[in-house]
C-alpha cells in the first residue's frame, strides 16, 4: 500500500518538475526586449519556481527515505520514541518520521 503511494507521489513530483522548468530559466537582462516591469515579473516568477523546486526536492528526499524505511522494516515507527505512527498520518504524508506526540513537542 505505502510503496504504491510513495511511487505515485514521486511520479507526481517528476511531472511537476517538468512543468516548472520553463519558469526557472535564466531571465535575460536585455531591457529592449523586455520592459522593466515585465522583467521584474519574470524575475519574481523565476524565484517562485525555484522555491517550488526546492520544496519538491525536499519532498522527494523524504519520500525516498520513506521507501528505504519500508525496505528495512522501520517504516511507521517514530524516529524519536519508537511508537507506531498512525496509519492516517502516514497515509496523509508517508515521509513523516515522528508520531503526533513527538512532532507536537
Amino acid at each position: 500500500m505505502y510503496h504504491q503511494l510513495i511511487n505515485t507521489l514521486l511520479k507526481e513530483l517528476d511531472q511537476e518538475d517538468h512543468l516548472g522548468q520553463d519558469n526557472q530559466a535564466v531571465v535575460t537582462s536585455d531591457q529592449q526586449s523586455v520592459g522593466r516591469l515585465s522583467r521584474m515579473d519574470a524575475l519574481q516568477a523565476q524565484a517562485i519556481a525555484q522555491a517550488a523546486q526546492t520544496r519538491r526536492d525536499t519532498q522527494r528526499r523524504g519520500l525516498l527515505a520513506a521507501r528505504n524505511r519500508l525496505d528495512d522494516n522501520s517504516f511507521g515507527a517514530c524516529h524519536d520514541c519508537g511508537e507506531d505512527i498512525t496509519s492516517k498520518r502516514l497515509a496523509f504524508n508517508p515521509a513523516v518520521q515522528l508520531c503526533l506526540s513527538c512532532a507536537s513537542g
